[in-house]
């Protein structure tokens, strides 16, 4: 390893939050810095799930045609605020760009090894610390109301399959017997054993802190308004609580990360899927293991604290409040999947997934910088994000981590 370097790690989500504990680890003085708290954005308001099996990205062959189709359907699960449509019609244009087979296929070769051990890798993060307690394994189904409707997504599965993930097909009455809490609209289950989900993201984000700090790291809750360059190399950061000082950097700070590439000379593609979740509190059901209900692209997952549906994606920024439509879409999905639920109340919550062209996030150092890029992660920031926390470490260490990272380089774009 090279010598113990100052390094502050900017967002306190699951990528910074990683990155700063196994830092820590490698003996590096180690400061975390956050303008909201721990877990603050899609870290605390995702599904919770340990999607090892999410190998398909969004934009596969067909996203044109399935895009508009679900623009004129209001019951379908994607939304867009059309007064912000002229600024995403660049970002569009690439992402519709890599919408074909070939490049579906390099996107899953991407998505692959950063998704794969994800459950192995949240354990390592946490053995023998209190966060220990918030990972859990279990099995993942897709809830589909028929199997044509599965058969419907071949495509898709014809992928995970080829990436080890092969189902296990319920029909008919039988999912009812495995699943007791879907109603008669759920008429098929394709269920893959040996998965994970977190049982409380926004208490598993605060020990994480704590975590960090009772192993000898810092946390600051400050904004970052600035980065500090010496010759190319960063020196610094300023916060609206004054300058640190640092030998290298690591930015993880989901879609506000962008601004501050700015201030290293790059203009990366990313723009925020804008996800949104209801989160019954005291319910009178809570399945055996977390699902997605396939018809409204959302996911169900058992909490400690209530029983979690998360999914959608709408786009329009991240200036705007949330929109009703998707909540509603949620809403009215979850009482078809699961018609004799009752309960005490229902919290509603919309954040911003950064998401880039290529469905892929960005890690590495940025040029020369002495920045190490951590974010972008889309859909998979809870499932990828202690892996990226330690190819981070390990680069900044000068240890070579046991991966390609060509798909993800922070300067591709």
């Amino acid at each position: 390893m090279s010598s113990p370097r100052k390094i502050i790690v900017i967002g306190a989500g699951i990528c910074g939050l990683s990155s700063a504990i196994w830092l820590r680890r490698a003996g590096h003085e180690v400061t975390l810095v956050d303008k909201d708290g721990p877990g603050a954005g899609a870290s605390f308001g995702n599904a919770g799930l340990l999607a090892q099996w999410a190998v398909v990205p969004v934009n596969t062959p067909g996203l044109i045609t399935t895009g508009l189709k679900y623009l004129l359907d209001p019951q379908a699960p994607l939304f867009l605020q059309w007064s912000y449509f002229p600024r995403l019609i660049p970002w569009l244009i690439r992402f519709a760009g890599n919408a074909n087979e070939r490049d579906t296929r390099r996107m899953v070769t991407g998505l692959a090894p950063i998704l794969s051990d994800s459950l192995d890798q949240h354990i390592a993060l946490t053995r023998g610390t209190r966060a220990e307690k918030w990972v859990a394994a279990s099995d993942f189904s897709y809830a589909y109301e028929s199997r044509a409707d599965f058969e419907a997504d071949a495509y898709s599965w014809a992928i995970k399959r080829e990436a080890g993930y092969v189902p296990e097909l319920i029909l008919d009455a039988a999912v009812q017997e495995a699943e007791p809490m879907l109603g008669p609209a759920i008429r098929c289950l394709a269920t893959l054993r040996g998965h994970g989900h977190i049982l409380n993201p926004g208490a598993y984000m605060a020990d994480l802190a704590l975590v960090l700090q009772e192993e000898g790291g810092i946390y600051r809750q400050a904004e970052v308004r600035d980065i500090t360059l010496s010759d190319g190399r960063i020196t610094g950061v300023e916060t609206d609580h004054g300058p640190l000082p640092c030998d290298g950097a690591v930015l993880a700070a989901g879609i506000w990360s962008k601004p501050l590439m700015r201030k290293l000379g790059l203009n990366v593609p990313l723009e925020a899927e804008r996800g949104y979740h209801l989160h019954f509190t005291n319910p009178s059901q809570i399945p055996r293991h977390p699902l997605m209900i396939a018809s409204g692209k959302f996911a169900v997952n058992p909490m400690d604290h209530g029983l979690r549906c998360a999914g959608t994606v709408e786009l329009g920024g991240i200036s705007k409040g949330p929109s009703r439509a998707p909540l509603d879409l949620i809403r009215r999905g979850a009482a078809r999947a699961f018609p004799d639920l009752t309960y005490d109340g229902v919290e509603e919550w919309m954040g911003f997934r950064p998401s880039t062209p290529d469905s892929l996030p960005l890690i590495g150092e940025i040029g020369r910088t002495g920045v190490h890029a951590a974010f972008g992660h889309q859909h998979i920031g809870l499932t990828a994000g202690p892996k990226t926390g330690r190819i981070v470490a390990d680069l900044i260490s000068g240890a070579r981590p046991n991966i390609d990272l060509a798909p993800y380089d922070a300067n591709r774009f």
